[in-house]
């Protein structure tokens, strides 16, 4: 088994097939696009391949450290992942094929009129320790 995770994007990927952002959606819409996540993870869950998910906020802030007895640093000149990330979902599957046959059924969740999203997710694999054979 391998660890993949899906990142959902706000921008920055390719425009998804039903691109009306989801504060135009009707409550109901919302409330669709909620449910088939919801039913999706169950499914995945059931067989041993759901790991985790979780929506985010659109708030957030880049923090680093600025040297020893001074405040950290937040934000700056650049695109932060509250403007690009929407979501992820991590999924434990057998082949790098089912990761993409995942994120392809997640990507058909419902959006403005019912329609699938459409929406292109990142796939990107766990790095895994590297292996050390000793005699």
């Amino acid at each position: 088994m391998a660890k993949y995770l899906l990142l959902k994007h706000y921008r920055g990927a390719p425009e998804s097939l039903n691109d009306v952002p989801m504060d135009q959606w009707t409550p109901e819409e919302v409330s669709a696009h909620a449910r088939y996540m919801s039913d999706f993870a169950a499914r995945l869950e059931g067989n041993g391949e759901f790991v985790d998910s979780q929506a985010l906020s659109a708030e957030g802030t880049f923090v680093r450290h600025d040297g020893e007895g001074r405040p950290p640093v937040t934000d700056g000149p650049f695109a932060e992942t509250k403007d690009l990330i929407a979501g992820w979902m991590v999924i434990d599957v057998e082949t790098y094929e089912r990761a993409l046959e995942v994120a392809g059924e997640l990507s058909a969740a419902p959006g403005a009129g019912g329609k699938p999203v459409q929406e292109w997710l990142e796939v990107r694999p766990f790095l895994t320790p590297c292996v050390t054979v000793t005699d």
